[in-house]
């Protein structure tokens, strides 16, 4: 049974890749998921898909929850499952989608992390010092932060953008978001004078044969990679108070000080590529929680 599990689990990868447009990364982590289920069920020594019921995958969770996970791994986990056995049901595998009553654990939604507007200023300070015509790479790196701060882009729809993807004419870039979804993010005039001086002055330096229609490409003329962009931002960000974080700690700062300074929240969410509005109102709650700071800190009768 292991065996056809394992199989049914590479047919369901492929359905998420081919039919629900997820992302490698996200694949990656159902399929991780599942085959800890599998090995879990190898150990009780379930040999039949009929014997397979939602009080071991229960157990499957309890065990795995006695490591100390946090909650959202848990959910995820759980997530996973319930995706498996209702996509099983729904291609007639199974009769009854086994998991379909199992619950995920409330997950408690920690408040992300934000840059402070003054420590950015001393990033883009320094990055732009690096970006001389003698290093295209400090050309690069200072369009890259530009870009993701900018727009609020995720780092995989910063690596994956090509040149056509630059509409100079209106500062608008297209990008592709999860699940294959097209979105169009403006820009501004610092990141446009960032692009125009890695078109014109850095990126010819650096093109290869490997190149394509990459905008961004490493010191051997590929794309750009994401953990080159994870390095890049980690470095920048752990003499700041935020302490080393990835590049979606440049998102969340972006959506944060755009509802600072004002803007519409259905605007944020269409911005960020957020299915859900509620997913994009858990920067309403940062805000709050600076508000709060900030009298705490400087009113007299706080």
């Amino acid at each position: 049974m292991n065996q056809r599990l394992l199989d049914l689990a590479n047919q369901f990868a492929e359905y998420l890749r081919a039919a629900r447009g997820y992302s490698p990364n996200t694949i990656k982590g159902y399929s991780t998921d599942i085959e800890g289920l599998i090995a879990f069920c190898a150990k009780q020594e379930i040999v039949t898909l009929e014997q397979l019921s939602i009080d071991q995958i229960r157990d499957w969770l309890y065990e795995i929850d006695q490591r100390g996970l946090a909650k959202s791994t848990m959910a995820r986990k759980s997530a996973a499952i319930r995706s498996f056995t209702g996509w099983m049901q729904k291609v007639e595998i199974t009769e009854n989608d086994i998991a379909g009553r199992l619950k995920s654990p409330k997950s408690g939604r920690t408040l992300p992390k934000v840059v402070s507007r003054d420590s950015l200023n001393d990033i883009f300070a320094k990055l732009s010092e690096q970006a001389t015509a003698e290093n295209p790479n400090g050309i690069r790196n200072l369009l890259s932060i530009e870009v993701l701060y900018a727009t609020g882009c995720r780092v995989s729809e910063l690596v994956g953008l090509n040149l056509e993807d630059v509409d100079f004419s209106r500062n608008i870039l297209r990008v592709m978001g999860k699940g294959s979804k097209q979105r169009m993010v403006p820009f501004g005039l610092p990141a446009r004078q960032a692009l125009d001086s890695w078109l014109q002055v850095g990126r010819s330096q650096l093109v290869g044969e490997n190149s394509g229609q990459a905008l961004l490409i490493n010191s051997r003329g590929a794309r750009l990679g994401v953990r080159q962009v994870y390095a890049l931002v980690a470095d920048l960000l752990k003499d700041t108070p935020t302490g080393a974080a990835g590049p979606h700690t440049l998102r969340h700062s972006a959506a944060t000080h755009l509802l600072d300074g004002g803007a519409d929240l259905r605007a944020v969410q269409e911005l960020l590529g957020h299915a859900s509005l509620g997913t994009t109102q858990i920067y309403t709650h940062v805000s709050v929680e600076r508000l709060k700071a900030g009298y705490a800190k400087a009113h007299p009768r706080a």
